[in-house]
């Protein structure tokens, strides 16, 4: 048991610095081929957030592991909004305008909503990672065609949450170096962490699901909490809210996508019955938050902190089987 936990530790440990090597190698990158500030905030900090989620599933399904695969990615979304803004709102307030998050957030419930759809046969085939795949490249197309044309000020949004990652690597061999040393952390620690997750749930007599569903997605879930505590201890509340929603847009489009494309993926029970509607419900309630009070309040923090407290406490009860 002790192994098992020292593995997740040592995975977790070494998912962070991947993520973080990766981002950091791929903004310096950009920066040096004189991409624009926005494109880099909107794919490289925005997405790359998304990358331990993105190695674990992908190592997960091809290890014929489908529990943990979607598990991972459906317990981040849902982390990402009750536990990482629920933590930052009570650090400060996380004022917002509507218009800024409107496409962002509208698009995150309809992505949660498409999840439930095409997962009404109790599995993600091919043909549904096609349409994940394709309403991302949508989502990506429609919003960097609006923020290029200035039409909407989220723009702004993520250009700051490029400036966000400092410390960036200077030459060009210290940023391939960055680069391959991000990807090289990122799938040891996939393996590392999935050996001690499999472990863990076999020790406590849990599913796969249910520790992907937390531990897992806790876990691969630390870049956006870096990223969205530090914008909220700077004062940069849109960041904060941006950068979640664009890593839960890309975690069911992208990662979910890329997922069933590689291996079909079944559909574990209770994410059926009981997950996936979490998932959709906390999208809806942190809109509703945003839209009425124009701001996510240190007190509505403190409810969705609450409320990731109670569905870890039913993952290990209720539905831990």
């Amino acid at each position: 048991m002790l192994l098992n936990l020292l593995l997740v530790a040592i995975g977790v440990l070494l998912l962070t610095g991947g993520g973080e090597a990766l981002i950091r190698g791929s903004l310096a990158a950009a920066n040096r081929l004189g991409i624009s500030p926005l494109l880099s905030g909107l794919l490289i900090v925005g997405f790359g957030t998304s990358a331990p989620e993105l190695v674990v599933s992908i190592e997960a399904a091809l290890s014929d592991r489908p529990d943990i695969a979607i598990g991972n990615v459906v317990g981040s979304n849902i982390g990402n909004i009750l536990l990482i803004l629920g933590l930052c709102a009570l650090i400060t307030p996380l004022a917002v305008k509507p218009l800024v998050l409107r496409r962002d957030g509208v698009t995150v419930v309809a992505a949660s909503i498409l999840f439930l759809v095409l997962v009404g046969g109790d599995a993600l085939e091919r043909s549904d990672a096609a349409i994940f795949i394709l309403a991302l490249a949508a989502y990506l197309i429609w919003a960097y065609l609006t923020e290029r044309s200035g039409e909407v000020p989220s723009a702004e949004l993520h250009r700051a949450e490029g400036k966000e990652v400092t410390s960036l690597p200077k030459t060009t061999l210290w940023i391939v170096m960055t680069v391959v040393l991000g990807l090289v952390l990122l799938i040891a620690g996939s393996q590392v962490l999935l050996q001690g997750a499999i472990g863990i749930a076999e020790s406590f007599g849990v599913s796969e699901a249910v520790i992907g569903l937390t531990l897992v997605a806790v876990g691969t879930s630390l870049p956006e909490l870096t990223i969205s505590v530090i914008a909220a201890l700077r004062r940069h509340a849109d960041v904060a809210i941006g950068n979640i929603l664009g890593s839960n847009i890309f975690n069911l489009l992208g990662i979910l996508g890329i997922s069933a494309l590689l291996q079909p993926l079944p559909v574990h029970e209770r994410i059926l019955q009981f997950d996936q509607w979490v998932m959709l419900g906390t999208s809806v309630i942190l809109l509703f938050f945003l839209y009425t009070g124009r701001r996510l309040s240190r007190f509505e923090g403190g409810l969705l902190l609450l409320g990731y407290g109670v569905y870890v406490s039913l993952s290990f009860t209720v539905f831990g089987t």
